[in-house]
């Protein structure tokens, strides 16, 4: 890459002037809400989902600057794209806390989360799981294929798979897919990205394990998305699917159960 010009750090510094106030109003908001979160634990889960809803219009900034970085300047800015990565963690965080982190329970072990935000309507919550979705691929892309951050970002859509399922209300949800049924295409729309993040996550964390870690606490992880999988199969009415997952559950399990032993073994030797 050539010598940058006086001009174009002159024109690069001068574009990012005014998202940075954007960003400085933006830290401002996030940190009024969170104290209102702490001040104000009846309605700490409505309060949260704001939280997130600010960190992620922080993050459209971050990646806007980064991308006039590679316009101006024709590089990465790693600062703020890294900036950006923690911050969909952020974002994830306070979604958690408002309807838990939960991957496979239950929906009665987590119902309770989901009453004291029940005045977030579908069109709300699905906009919020549609614009984290979105915020966390423009940060994958700005890193790139070869990122170092490759298997963190297993983490963070897996954790975004499983927040995303939390946001619907299951208690509810059959009613709801009747297509008479008021914010019927967004709900249908909602389910079905959540089935597809939970199926990508299984085999993203069967991926960590087999390519990078070995870790047996990642083909637990994948194991239990498929399982989240299908509970949910099967409380939509899908058997059929509900039943082939779980004949895909006992083949990965095997295979985990005999890795378990291989490893006992190679550490007895």
């Amino acid at each position: 890459m050539g010598k940058i010009s006086a001009l174009i750090k002159e024109q690069y510094t001068e574009n990012l002037k005014e998202h940075k106030l954007k960003l400085e109003e933006l830290r401002k908001i996030e940190q009024e809400l969170a104290i209102h979160a702490r001040s104000d634990k009846e309605h700490a889960g409505m309060t949260k989902l704001k939280v997130a809803e600010t960190n992620l219009n922080i993050v459209s900034y971050l990646v806007l600057m980064n991308g006039i970085s590679v316009a101006l300047l024709g590089i990465k800015n790693d600062a703020f794209l890294n900036e950006a990565r923690k911050t969909c963690y952020k974002a994830i965080i306070n979604i958690e806390e408002s309807v838990s982190n939960y991957i496979d329970v239950p929906f009665s072990e987590y119902e309770g989360l989901l009453e004291k935000i029940r005045d977030v309507n579908q069109v709300r919550r699905w906009a919020l799981v549609r614009k984290l979705g979105f915020s966390i691929q423009a940060v994958k892309d700005g890193f790139g294929e070869n990122t170092k951050w490759k298997w963190s970002f297993v983490e963070i859509e897996a954790r975004f798979a499983i927040v995303a399922k939390n946001l619907l209300d299951l208690k509810t949800l059959m009613a709801g897919l009747d297509p008479r049924a008021q914010f019927y295409q967004e709900r249908y729309a909602h389910l079905k990205l959540v089935k597809k993040l939970l199926q990508k996550s299984a085999d993203g964390y069967r991926e960590k394990y087999e390519l990078s870690t070995l870790r047996i606490d990642d083909f637990k992880l994948a194991i239990n998305y498929l399982g989240s999988l299908r509970r949910l199969n099967a409380l939509i009415g899908e058997p059929e699917e509900a039943n082939e997952l779980k004949k895909k559950i006992d083949v990965w399990k095997q295979k985990m159960d005999q890795d378990i032993k291989k490893k006992e073994s190679s550490a007895k030797a």
